[in-house]
């Protein structure tokens, strides 16, 4: 199941949306950062259209755990990014980079991701890009 979820990371860093949504179950539950869950493919796919018009960012040191027989996973990440348009209640986009320690979890089931849950400590992304 590991693989599902590199190939996951690796469409995420090449900017391939179809490749991430080919990854995901129909009923996918998306588990934002200091969001709302968000099910399903369409769900997914607004949400990273969105993300793609504010953010640009790539993952590095990608550590991958996998665990339960394969039905559950890990990861853990560095993301490097580049604010490019203002997203609503944060500070104003102008280009700012930064660094930012993440993880993400899952769940799957026949080969594919029926769960993913992100977090990253957002008061240290808003310090970072004002």
């Amino acid at each position: 199941m590991t693989e599902t979820i590199r190939q996951y990371f690796d469409a995420f860093n090449n900017g391939d949306l179809p490749g991430m949504l080919a990854c995901l179950s129909e009923d996918v539950a998306h588990h934002v950062n200091e969001g709302q869950v968000r099910r399903g493919k369409d769900m997914f796919r607004s949400f990273c259209e969105h993300m793609n018009r504010c953010y640009r960012e790539e993952l590095t040191d990608l550590v991958i755990f996998e665990a339960e027989a394969g039905t559950r996973a890990a990861a853990e990440f560095v993301v490097n990014g580049t604010y490019l348009e203002t997203d609503d209640g944060l500070p104003k986009a102008e280009g700012q980079t930064y660094c930012l320690p993440a993880g993400s979890f899952f769940s799957l089931k026949d080969g594919m991701i029926t769960r993913v849950v992100t977090y990253y400590n957002l008061a240290d992304w808003i310090r970072q890009v004002s």
